[in-house]
């Protein structure tokens, strides 16, 4: 097996998330429209991508519900509360990052709310309705034309 160097794999890192820098900065109604105009692909592509990228990261949950709890309250209980929260949300995020990879193909709206852990880092996780589908109609016409033979 081939070892590459951690500077290699660190440069790969950095320019994957950079892909996603210009999504991040935009708000949430930027992001929809910019959903609604993708193609079928694209979307099945940006929602697995989405599952794996929560199922990787979820973890990253428990320092940032500490540093909001502590920003929020006091270290002892941002600590105990945030570790508690992070910990919570931490499974909520590879449940649903789960759940995104295992139906990819049938489009809906993210279920986490920032879709990525690192597009507002000083807010909650929150979750909306599981299973919302997006309502292109090319998505929605896509499904139905090929599950009629």
């Amino acid at each position: 097996m081939k070892k590459y160097s951690p500077a290699l794999l660190s440069a790969l890192l950095i320019s994957a998330l950079m892909m996603f820098s210009p999504l991040t900065q935009a708000d949430e109604e930027q992001v929809d429209n910019a959903r609604q105009e993708q193609s079928y692909g694209d979307k099945v592509g940006e929602k697995a991508l989405s599952g794996f990228t929560n199922i990787n990261t979820a973890l990253l949950e428990i320092p940032k519900n500490i540093i909001n709890t502590t920003n929020e309250s006091n270290v002892a209980f941002g600590f105990v509360g945030g570790l508690t929260k992070g910990l919570l949300n931490t499974m909520g995020r590879v449940m649903a990052g789960v759940a995104d990879l295992v139906t990819a193909p049938i489009i809906t709206k993210p279920i986490v709310r920032p879709d990525r852990i690192w597009d507002d880092f000083d807010t909650d996780t929150t979750y909306g309705q599981v299973f919302r589908l997006d309502n292109e109609p090319n998505g929605l016409e896509f499904l139905k034309k090929n599950s009629n033979p």
